[in-house]
């Protein structure tokens, strides 16, 4: 995983974790791996990775099992408002870059569905 310095990296771990549960990688009640196999494979420190866990706990998207380890919920309506809220975020994120070009919410638009068409016929 390649880490944005403009980030904290433990919201970069969560994003790649939630975005791993949103598209099924890592499926409800499914295991996450260790804790200290995630530092090893993002190659970050064992106390960043607990952190995003600790908040993803508090959010109530992960569980821990004592012994046993960390899963992802089972309660799949916390999933898809996780994926919700997420959506909402990158839209947010996107529609404040393009009005800091001066475009108008209806130049937006036009421009969005003109890119999703454009999208659409490279991919047919």
């Amino acid at each position: 995983m390649k880490f944005d310095d403009k980030v904290p990296i433990y919201y970069q771990i969560k994003n790649y974790l939630y975005h791993e549960m949103i598209t099924g990688q890592l499926k409800p009640g499914g295991k996450l791996p260790a804790v200290r196999q995630l530092a090893v494979d993002l190659t970050v420190n064992v106390n960043t990775v607990q952190r995003a866990l600790g908040e993803m706990m508090t959010a109530g998207i992960i569980t821990s099992q004592r012994g046993k380890g960390n899963f992802v919920t089972t309660e799949t309506t916390r999933i898809t408002q996780l994926k919700e809220k997420l959506v909402m975020e990158e839209l947010e994120r996107a529609y404040e870059q393009l009005h800091a070009l001066n475009l108008t919410d209806d130049e937006i638009i036009v421009g969005l569905k003109q890119y999703i068409a454009q999208r659409g016929q490279q991919n047919d």
